[in-house]
């Protein structure tokens, strides 16, 4: 069973409008609601990162989901399971890490308990959607371009330094400290007038595209970028139209979106038709069957 296949069964049980992007939309209450979990040796560990570095990429990675669907990081809350042998050290250093996340978001309150040997952070982030064109994973279009800005894979890399005892300070940095493109997500949102579709790249662009892709019943045809199947790239890419596109400084042109094929996703001259053959992290393992 792979995480994919259980968000299908919860979809089943609950209903699919708010459950299969990063942030649920409540129009009625005009704000995004997102949820992101940390564990102890899966997201991140004690021995990689300090508390502050703890604390500053948990709020991001939840910010992060704001970002990508267009809206303005407005609150935080902050849930933390912590075993016996934390610090009021810690603590205060988690928090300090966290307020440097914010992006102009607010802390609220949240909720702290014990755990038995691993500690869990769980943030739920809110975001305003005010004068704002929120985004869609299935709102790309044939003709759109798919654009991201800035250097990508330098996540990647840093993680490659962590795995191999590197001492590439700056890389490292980069995979435990990313820096958000707040101002790439507000330009979008706030000066596009069609529907377009945008994600971050955490779990890899190969991903965000794929998923974009099948969630619009289109097919994507994009060029191979460094660490693209890699993950915790916490990139925006977005799907707009070839106008639009025309506006926006420093961005790279990734591909294109083209009417449904009989793949999902073409990288290069290598066609995906199903997600299994990105050979991405699973959370809960398994093959391909």
């Amino acid at each position: 069973m792979k995480e994919l296949d259980f968000i299908e069964i919860i979809k089943k049980q609950i209903g699919g409008d708010y459950i299969g992007s990063d942030c649920a939309y409540l129009k009625e209450l005009g704000i995004v609601v997102s949820q992101d979990n940390l564990v102890e040796d899966i997201h991140f560990k004690r021995a990689w990162c300090n508390p502050e570095q703890l604390g500053y990429k948990a709020i991001a990675v939840n910010i992060s989901d704001i970002l990508a669907a267009g809206a303005k990081p407005a609150y935080i809350t902050v849930a933390l399971s912590l075993p016996s042998d934390i610090s009021d050290v810690f603590i205060n250093n988690f928090y300090i890490g966290a307020k440097k996340a914010l992006y102009g978001a607010k802390i609220v309150g949240g909720d702290i308990t014990g755990s038995k040997d691993k500690i869990f952070v769980s943030i739920t982030a809110i975001g305003t959607v005010k004068d704002r064109k929120i985004a869609s994973r299935c709102n790309a279009k044939p003709g759109y371009k798919i654009i991201t800005r800035g250097e990508y894979g330098i996540s990647s890399k840093g993680l490659e330094e962590l795995m191999n005892n590197g001492s590439n300070f700056e890389l490292i940095r980069a995979h435990l400290e990313p820096k958000l493109d707040i101002e790439f997500s507000e330009y979008i949102s706030t000066h596009i007038d069609t529907d377009y579709a945008m994600m971050d790249t955490s779990d890899g662009l190969a991903d965000a595209l794929f998923k974009i892709a099948k969630e619009s019943s289109v097919s994507i045809n994009a060029k191979y970028i460094y660490g693209m199947f890699g993950s915790e790239d916490y990139k925006l890419v977005a799907a707009v139209p070839e106008e639009f596109m025309m506006d926006l400084d420093n961005c790279t042109l990734v591909g294109e979106v083209v009417e449904k094929q009989d793949y999902v996703l073409k990288i290069k001259d290598k066609e995906y038709k199903n997600y299994d053959e990105l050979k991405l992290y699973n959370h809960f393992g398994g093959d391909d069957e």
